[in-house]
């Protein structure tokens, strides 16, 4: 792995693991958990008519270290993407960043190249979405980040080197 996860180990609480589908956040969250202590929480997509704001606060208030992989930065990206809106408000967006700044957190933006991540998934799952859909994702994370830095600190890793899928 290219991040130096002892380091992170040593200055975060929460760390929020975000990126495509295929770029290694589950590989990051198991070594954090493993070898540092971090509790692992796996947010899916939210169900429609669930409160996603709810759900994600309910998570950054669970007691002790934390790793997430995948969280409301998820939402922001494939919400508009693939259905046309955001569930999440720009309030309930700028709670939960005070809420992760407050838990001495982070989002760590793994990112790797739309090729490098066709081949990752098509090798693990046998389906990939197509190139230009994931320069759209990979795209739409870089935007996303850009924002966010501005409100809470933002890793960016770039995992296309890595055998971490």
């Amino acid at each position: 792995m290219p991040a130096d996860l002892a380091m992170w180990a040593d200055r975060y609480e929460v760390i929020i693991l975000e990126g495509c589908d295929g770029v290694g956040k589950t590989t990051y969250a198991a070594a954090l958990a493993t070898g540092y202590g971090y509790q692992r929480v796996h947010a899916d997509r939210t169900p429609e008519g669930t409160d996603l704001f709810q759900r994600h606060r309910s998570i950054l208030t669970l007691p002790g270290r934390l790793v997430m992989d995948r969280s409301f930065v998820s939402e922001l990206v494939y919400g508009p993407l693939l259905h046309g809106r955001c569930r999440l408000t720009s309030a309930q967006v700028a709670e939960l960043l005070s809420m992760v700044n407050t838990r001495h957190g982070v989002l760590v933006h793994l990112h790797a190249t739309p090729e490098h991540i066709h081949a990752r998934l098509l090798a693990r799952d046998g389906a990939a979405p197509t190139l230009d859909e994931l320069r759209a994702v990979v795209a739409r994370y870089f935007v996303v980040f850009s924002d966010l830095a501005r409100h809470v600190e933002v890793l960016t890793v770039d995992n296309a080197d890595s055998s971490a899928a």
